[in-house]
């Protein structure tokens, strides 16, 4: 059997620019992108679903890729993996702020742990709430969704010279506001429960200034606000779940799925 150049640049390109956009999101999204999983794991899970994908794609664009036009190709496909990655860790970036926010009111912001998703320190409440989160997200497959969506992707945004539009970026960033509202809506009833908490705490220092409120308002803060999100635990993790299911119609937007 005789091989042109032509052939195994056209075999080679059909394999490279699914690849690129693959590894691209399996290095952002969550679970996938965490610090504890192994790089060379994440390349041959991309690799396996490139392979899959590649003889389902259309015909790939006939550029070069060592050349520069080959080059804005790879980018394009890296921004659009990244793009879709980004939007969930936006989420969880946002339950994870619920988090800190819950526990500077409770007294625990001091008492950190690494994050898994993100491999940086966080206060133990948010520690709690990123791995309910990760569990949500298991439980309602949403990685399986993610991985579909990304291999849909290849169909209504096929490989070419473009990719996301303005409007797509502008989409993304106005997601940030409903991270921060999702995040408010997680921390809010454990902040203002707390809040009540210190203010009864500051009355009863008024009425009896012989008491070390000190040695009496951490413990019974601490306990109260342990106590709130166990109370507040089955909204919590309907305000998780709304969360996550609000990123996947993003995503589909920006995939134009």
């Amino acid at each position: 059997m005789n091989f042109e150049a032509d052939d195994i640049l056209r075999w080679a390109s059909a394999l490279v620019w699914p690849f690129v956009r693959i590894s691209a999101l399996l290095l952002v999204a969550p679970i996938f992108g965490a610090r504890n999983v192994n790089v060379r794991a994440r390349l041959a899970m991309g690799f396996l679903l490139a392979l899959l994908v590649a003889p389902l794609l259309p015909e790939p664009p006939a550029v070069d890729p060592l050349s520069l036009g080959g080059f804005v190709v790879v980018i394009h496909q890296a921004l659009i993996g990244i793009a879709m990655g980004f939007v969930l860790v936006m989420v969880f970036s946002a339950i994870t702020q619920a988090g800190e926010a819950v526990a500077l009111s409770m007294g625990l912001g001091f008492a950190s742990a690494i994050d898994p998703v993100g491999g940086v320190q966080v206060p133990m409440v948010s520690q709690y709430f990123t791995i309910l989160a990760i569990l949500i997200f298991l439980a309602l497959n949403g990685h399986l969704v993610l991985i579909h969506l990304l291999l849909r992707s290849f169909e209504t945004l096929p490989v070419a010279a473009g990719g996301l539009t303005p409007d797509d970026l502008w989409a993304i960033l106005g997601f940030g506001s409903t991270m921060f509202a999702g995040g408010l809506l997680i921390a809010l009833p454990a902040v203002a429960s707390l809040l009540l908490v210190n203010l009864a705490m500051g009355v009863i220092t008024r009425a009896a200034p012989q008491l070390n409120i000190f040695a009496i308002g951490f413990p019974l803060t601490l306990l109260a606000g342990f106590m709130i999100v166990l109370l507040t635990l089955p909204s919590l993790t309907t305000r998780i779940g709304e969360l996550l299911m609000s990123a996947f119609p993003l995503i589909e937007r920006l995939t134009r799925a």
